[in-house]
C-alpha cells in the first residue's frame, strides 16, 4: 500500500477496512524482533514448541492454540502513531517492550500446548483456570505472592495470567529471579515450579498444536475509525469534588510571602497535558487503573483547570508535577478499589 495512504489521522485511512491495509509481519520492525525472540526460546530450551505469530487487534493467545496475536498497529509506524493518538497507550512501544509482551504470551502458549492447567501442581500454585476472567480486577500492590512483569500487577488478574507472568519472569534473559524473589516464598515457589516444568518439557512434543487464527488482520472488515470508536471507554460522570481537589493541588503552590519579586505563573492545564503520557503509563503500572481511563481523567482535569483559571508559579513546576501525580494516583486507587473517584459522593448524589 502506498506510504502516503498511511498519513496519521487522514480521513481515507480511518475509513479504510483494516483488512484492506495489506498488513503483514514480514518486512516490518516486528520481523527482527521475532527473530530475536525465537533465539531466546532456543536458549531457554524451548525447541519442540514453535508458536505461530500473526497480526490481530491486540496481544493474545486464543485458548487451546499455539498462536500469538500481535497488535496490527505495531506493523507500521504511522499506524503506531495513530494508535497513540486515539488510544494514548502503546503495548509494545519499542523492541524491549515487544519482547516483554512476547514472553508473557509465550507463557500462555506453553500452558495450552502442554495442558499444564490440568495438572494438580499447577492448580496448587496458580488456581483453577475455570475461574471467571474479569477485565476489571483489584490487584494488591506489592503482594508477595506474585511476580511482577507487565504493568498493572497483571499476574493478579487470573490464574492463567499468573502463570504467564511467572513464565515471562523465568524466561527473561539475565534475570536472576532466585535472588529477586528470595524473600517472596510463594512467588519463588511458582518460579521454581516453572523451572522444573520447563526442564521436564524440553524433550517433549506439545500435546496441542492447533494454530487456527482468531481475528486475523486479513479478516477485519471494519475500519480503523470503527475500531477506535469501539475501543474507547465511555466518559464517566465526573463528580464535582474534582474541582475542590484541583484547587487544593495548585492553589497551595503560591509564593511563600507577598514581598517576593514578581512571580511568573503558568497555566495548570498545560502541565497536565504535558504529563499525560507519563502519568497514563506510570499510574497504570503501579495501580492497575487503565491508561485509557487515566487519559479521560487528565483531560477532564485540564479542561476544568482552564475553566477555574488554575495556575502555578513557574518556579514551583516540580512541586506542581508531584502534587498532580499524587492527586491522580489517589483518584486512580479509589476507582480501582471502590469503583468511583468519589464513591461516597457518588452514592449520596452530592
Amino acid at each position: 500500500m502506498p506510504s502516503q495512504e498511511f498519513a496519521a489521522g487522514q480521513p481515507s485511512l480511518l475509513s479504510t477496512p483494516i483488512s484492506s491495509l495489506g498488513l503483514k509481519i514480514a518486512g516490518t520492525q516486528l520481523e527482527p524482533v521475532l527473530a530475536d525472540f525465537r533465539a531466546e526460546l532456543e536458549r531457554a530450551g524451548i525447541r519442540r514448541l514453535k508458536p505461530r505469530f500473526y497480526l490481530s487487534t491486540e496481544w493474545g493467545v486464543p485458548f487451546g492454540t499455539v498462536v500469538i496475536a500481535i497488535p496490527f498497529y505495531l506493523a507500521h509506524p504511522e499506524l503506531t502513531a495513530l494508535h497513540a493518538e486515539h488510544a494514548g497507550h502503546i503495548e509494545g512501544l519499542d523492541r524491549a517492550d515487544i519482547l516483554r509482551y512476547l514472553r508473557h504470551e509465550m507463557g500462555h502458549v506453553v500452558n495450552y500446548a502442554y495442558c499444564l492447567y490440568d495438572e494438580e501442581e499447577w492448580v496448587k500454585h496458580f488456581g483453577s483456570i475455570t475461574q471467571p476472567y474479569l477485565e476489571e480486577y483489584r490487584p494488591q500492590p506489592f503482594s508477595r505472592r506474585y511476580v511482577r512483569h507487565l504493568p498493572g500487577w497483571y499476574a493478579q488478574k487470573h490464574p492463567d495470567e499468573d502463570w504467564a507472568e511467572t513464565f515471562a519472569v523465568w524466561m527473561t534473559p539475565g534475570r536472576d529471579w532466585r535472588t529477586a524473589y528470595a524473600r517472596r516464598p510463594q512467588a519463588l515457589a511458582k518460579l521454581e515450579y516453572c523451572d522444573r516444568t520447563m526442564a521436564a518439557l524440553a524433550d517433549r512434543d506439545p500435546v496441542v498444536t492447533v494454530d487456527e487464527l482468531d481475528e486475523d488482520v486479513g479478516q477485519l472488515a471494519y475500519s480503523l475509525e470503527q475500531y477506535y470508536r469501539d475501543l474507547a471507554f465511555d466518559r464517566p460522570d465526573f463528580a464535582p469534588g474534582l474541582d475542590e481537589a484541583l484547587r487544593a493541588t495548585f492553589e497551595d503552590l503560591g509564593p511563600a510571602d507577598d514581598s517576593q519579586a514578581a512571580v511568573t505563573y503558568r497555566p495548570a492545564s498545560a502541565l497536565i497535558r504535558r504529563l499525560e503520557g507519563e502519568l497514563m503509563a506510570n499510574v497504570y503500572r503501579w495501580t492497575g487503573h487503565f491508561p485509557e481511563r487515566t487519559r479521560l481523567l487528565l483531560r477532564h482535569l485540564a479542561d476544568r483547570a482552564d475553566q477555574l483559571n488554575q495556575v502555578y508559579p513557574e518556579t514551583c513546576q516540580a512541586q506542581a508535577a508531584v502534587a498532580l501525580t499524587a492527586l491522580v494516583t489517589a483518584l486512580a486507587m479509589n476507582h480501582v478499589y471502590r469503583g468511583a473517584y468519589f464513591p461516597e459522593r457518588d452514592k449520596e448524589g452530592r
